[in-house]
């Protein structure tokens, strides 16, 4: 075999394996990441409708475009392979099937209960092309866009009623923060069921994306063996569970947090499924032993666990020190006739140490542990690092203080720009959904 061949046969079995899921650690070398560009979606956001729609104020989307693709960049020059959300569902819709499942979910998840108005929205999307439709699904619809409205007497009470609401189907202004629809958790995926209403519609386009797109179904893939069986869904049903509540610590652990977003119904139906010996883990994936549940304050401030706790290497996290107090920790493991054992831990300190088999953990507290400055910095997300490497992270530059003590514990810190990306409360590991890392 020649050179060239060789090197092209190692080129295709690299794009293969990051065509496969596979996330073992918080801190495996990153080599596939699923980002979604912030786009027209933002430009619907308006004052009166802030808090419904999770934001707290209005970015400048020019400027935020701009840092999310040096964010991107970043993730490149480090290796890693950057995959776009809106590409992705540009390309599954490409199937027509697809393409009709998605309309109908969308107005479904839209709650429009005129029928003679869902008729008019489904014929106004489905006239599109795929490349406008792709950024209605994400984008929404305005009442303003339909040129051809009601006749008068086909007008019900609730036109009337909703006729100031400017949308029919609301935009998705959080679906750059990729983490939370989706989380891959080993070599499987959990399509998780977001809390607010403002998110649901995300987690159905990831869905449709991990179980159509044929960059998932190519041959020596692990979707190819079993198509939709590596998928954890539909598990939370009444209940609700969000990816920065998912933290894979090590071959053996995850770390779940109970929080404003994650309940505790919804943590033990996916411990359930991943931990071994459970009736409903499937026998071709490996399983967990423990599942570590961090049970955060129930409020919007701290929303994730990931907005206050993330992993930046092998014996290494950051943490933001206001939570510390009111933190209560808890292990989850397979009991002897296949029930979930719950033992409460002394502490996140201990419970670390003993999970993941560590004489010592460092927990580095964001700020420099000066409460002002870590409240301060907190508010703009110092404590939701990436990890694209074991002691390399992703961090906003603003976060002076917390970045520097970072560095003093030998962790290596590639600040990104985020005053624009930092508005909708969400940092580097939020703005990422990581497909596949390297073991460690």
């Amino acid at each position: 075999m020649h050179q060239g061949e060789e090197k092209q046969q190692d080129l295709q079995a690299e794009q293969r394996d990051r065509h496969r899921i596979q996330v073992f650690s918080e801190i495996g070398e990153l080599k596939s990441v699923i980002l979604h560009r912030p786009g027209n979606e933002l430009e619907s956001l308006t004052p009166q409708y802030l808090d419904a729609m999770l934001f707290e104020d209005i970015p400048f989307l020019s400027s935020m475009q701009e840092e999310h693709d040096a964010f991107a960049d970043t993730l490149r020059g480090s290796g890693s392979e950057v995959l776009y959300i809106e590409k992705l569902l540009n390309e599954t819709i490409q199937n027509s099937e697809m393409r009709q499942y998605l309309i109908r979910q969308t107005l479904e998840e839209s709650r429009i209960p005129d029928r003679h108005l869902r008729d008019l929205i489904y014929g106004y999307l489905d006239g599109m092309q795929n490349e406008e439709l792709t950024r209605h699904l994400i984008g929404g619809v305005r009442k303003s866009e339909l040129v051809q409205d009601r006749p008068a007497g086909m007008r019900d009470l609730s036109y009337y009623i909703r006729d100031e609401y400017p949308f029919y189907i609301n935009p998705l202004p959080n679906l750059y923060f990729t983490r939370d629809p989706g989380s891959v958790i080993g070599s499987r995926c959990s399509i998780n069921t977001m809390k607010t209403d403002a998110r649901k519609r995300e987690s159905i386009i990831l869905s449709a994306i991990m179980r159509n797109h044929p960059l998932f179904l190519d041959e020596g893939s692990v979707t190819a063996k079993s198509v939709g069986s590596y998928l954890l869904e539909g598990y939370a049903e009444g209940s609700s569970i969000e990816g920065g509540d998912i933290l894979v610590l090590d071959r053996e652990t995850i770390a779940l947090g109970c929080s404003a977003r994650t309940e505790a119904w919804a943590i033990e139906e996916l411990a359930d499924r991943i931990l071994e010996g459970g009736g409903s883990t499937a026998p071709d994936y490996p399983a967990f032993r423990k599942v570590l549940v961090v049970q955060i304050p129930f409020t919007r401030a701290y929303m994730h666990l990931d907005t206050v706790f993330t992993m930046v290497d092998h014996d290494k996290f950051t943490i933001y020190p206001g939570v510390e107090p009111n933190l209560k920790v808890f292990t989850l493991t397979r009991g002897s006739r296949r029930n979930l054992r719950v033992a409460p831990e002394r502490g996140l300190e201990q419970a670390l140490k003993k999970s993941l088999k560590l004489p010592a953990v460092d927990l580095i507290k964001t700020g420099g542990g000066d409460r002002i400055t870590a409240a301060r910095e907190q508010w703009n997300d110092s404590t939701n690092t990436l990890a694209i490497a074991p002691g390399v992270v992703v961090t906003y530059r603003r976060n002076m203080v917390s970045n520097d003590t970072l560095e003093k514990h030998g962790i290596t810190v590639l600040p990104i720009r985020g005053s624009e990306l930092v508005r909708g409360r969400g940092g580097p590991r939020c703005m990422s959904m990581p497909l596949f890392r390297e073991t460690i």
